[in-house]
Order: structure tokens, then C-alpha cells, then sequence
């Protein structure tokens, strides 16, 4: 993925904002240390796995060097205004950078708009996959692929039982001490409390932090087997059993805080994203903002123990 094309935005760009390698709009831009030039990211990892040295001038850099570009670049490519990349098939929008991968997605130019089945069956499916769909088979695949799920999920839990069990005993045990502690003394109580915030903090530096780079790919109404995939992840990483269910509770947009509440309110709020600490939930698509990690966030952009944001894609 490089750079956007210069030709698609309204009026001149700063050539501040322009990648050096690709001669394209800043895409996803990262700066080398030392001389701050910024590239695309996708460019930049490029030229690096040919020439570790900058484009530019010549210092050497590799990748690991690379760092976020700075906020105020960032909010000068967010204000640019652009034409939809839909629009040879009609489009006539123009929208700020910031809000272009949502509008793409929703766009009605866009082949692979998801859109509803008219002839009945309720199922959602790409636009220009509408002509050549099939109720009756469309729906029995989808059966299919639910049963194997089922069946694969079985399977696991067979696998897992002594491993279940024995965490079920862990967990009556702990409930057990921290319910005792919590009644038999304020100062007991205290010390519970911060037991558990000591176990979440240790738990959440064993997990990788992540950046996301697709916010619009969020998944904000994740179904049952998809919950259960990321449960299970978050099981095996060893998260503290008392966050467990209310960490996936939060899993879906109905429990998120109000800043994130309904697509309206996360177009709103996207300048406010990058400033999520976020940690790689391993194996997934999905990150955890951990209500630990971000106390610089506003009530209305974060919920305790904290949020499992998962994605179709842009974890990195």
C-alpha cells in the first residue's frame, strides 16, 4: 500500500505531506529518528529491506528505528480533502482523509459494499455478488460453516476439560479469598482491591502492545463464535479470571463507553484513537485497551476493567 494520489485532493498539498520514495499523499507515515523525513510505511519497509539508509539523505536507519510522526502532521493529512477512490464508477464525494476509509466502506459506488438480500433469505452480501446469489445455497453453506464451527468448538472443549476444570476450581478458590478478605476488614478489603489491580497490570505487561492502522475495519458487533475465539485467546494468555467476563462484555459496541457508542460518535471521535494504549490480543486481530493502560482517556472513551476492540484487519 503507498501513498495516495496528489491528484485526488482538493486543492495544492503541502510538500510536507508528500512521501519522498512514492511521490504520493502520506499513507499510514512514519519518520526516521534522526532526520525526521516521514514515508509512507508501506514505502519506507520497502526501501529499508533493500538499503538500510534514508532516501533522502543517506543515514543509516533500519526499521526498528522507525517512530509515529508527530500529531500535528498527522492532523494536517486528516484535514486534507479528497475524492473517493470510487470515483470512475461515480462517486462524486469529497471527504476529509480522516473519514475516507469509512465512507469507502459505505460508499454506494463501492463493488463490495455489504448489502441486504432482497429475495428473502436476510442474508448480507457483497453488491456485486448480489446478481449470482443463491438464497438456498448461500444458506446451507452458511449452515455448514456453522456446524463445522460448532463441531471444531466441541472438539475444544473435550480437549480442554481438565484444563477447565481445574481453572473453575482456581477461580471459586479465588473468589472465595477475595470475597473473605473484602468482609473482614476495610484495610482487607483495600488490600484485595489493589491485589487484583496488581494482577491485571502483571498480566497486561506479559501481552505485546499494538498499533492499529484501520480503525474503520472495527468490528463492533462481533457474534458468539467470534466472541468465543477471542475469549479462548484471552483465556490461554493467562488474563485474570475476575476481568474476564466483564472484559468481554465489552467486547461489543451495546457495553462501550458513549464516545464510542454508534458509528456517528467513533467518526466523531477517530482524532481520538491513536491515543489509545492498545495491547495485542495474541493470535487475533483484536487489541485491549486496558482502563490501566489509559487513564489519560476521558470517561467517555474508556470503560473499566477496559475495551476488546477486534478487527476485520490493521493490527500491527
Amino acid at each position: 500500500m503507498m501513498g495516495y494520489d496528489v491528484g485526488r485532493f482538493q486543492g495544492s498539498v503541502d510538500e510536507e505531506l508528500i512521501c519522498p520514495i512514492c511521490s504520493g499523499v502520506l499513507e499510514i507515515p512514519v519518520q526516521a529518528p534522526k532526520c525526521e523525513h516521514a514515508f509512507c510505511r508501506a514505502c519506507i519497509m520497502e526501501w529499508l529491506s533493500r538499503q538500510a539508509t534514508c532516501p533522502v539523505d543517506r543515514i543509516a536507519i533500519s526499521t526498528s528505528d522507525l517512530q509515529p510522526v508527530p500529531r500535528i502532521l498527522k492532523n494536517l493529512l486528516a484535514r486534507l480533502v479528497i475524492s473517493c477512490e470510487y470515483a470512475a464508477s461515480g462517486c462524486t464525494a469529497m471527504v476529509k482523509l480522516e473519514i475516507l476509509d469509512s465512507h469507502v466502506q459505505d460508499c454506494e459506488h463501492n463493488p463490495r459494499r455489504p448489502v441486504l438480500c432482497d429475495q428473502g433469505c436476510g442474508l448480507v452480501t457483497p453488491k456485486d455478488d448480489l446478481k449470482d446469489h443463491n438464497c438456498v445455497r448461500e444458506l446451507r453453506s452458511l449452515i455448514q460453516t456453522q456446524q463445522q464451527q460448532l463441531t471444531q468448538l466441541e472438539e475444544e472443549v473435550v480437549d480442554q476439560s481438565v484444563s477447565i476444570n481445574e481453572i473453575k476450581r482456581e477461580l471459586n478458590y479465588l473468589k472465595e479469598f477475595v470475597r473473605a478478605m473484602r468482609s473482614s476488614h476495610p484495610a482487607m478489603r483495600a488490600i484485595a482491591e489493589q491485589f487484583e489491580k496488581d494482577e491485571v497490570k502483571r498480566w497486561a505487561s506479559t501481552l505485546t502492545k499494538a498499533k492499529v492502522s484501520r480503525w474503520g475495519a472495527m468490528i463492533s458487533t462481533p457474534d458468539e463464535v467470534l466472541q468465543a475465539m477471542i475469549k479462548r485467546s484471552l483465556s490461554e494468555s493467562g488474563c485474570p479470571l475476575h476481568i474476564m467476563e466483564d472484559l468481554m462484555a465489552n467486547c461489543h459496541e451495546r457495553h462501550w463507553p458513549t464516545g464510542l457508542a454508534s458509528l456517528q460518535t467513533r467518526q466523531r471521535q477517530r482524532r481520538e484513537y491513536d491515543s489509545y494504549v492498545c495491547r495485542r490480543i495474541p493470535g487475533k486481530q483484536a487489541v485491549l485497551a486496558l482502563a490501566c493502560d489509559n487513564t489519560h482517556m476521558s470517561e467517555e472513551m474508556m470503560s473499566e476493567p477496559g475495551l476488546v476492540m477486534i478487527f476485520a484487519l490493521g493490527i500491527e
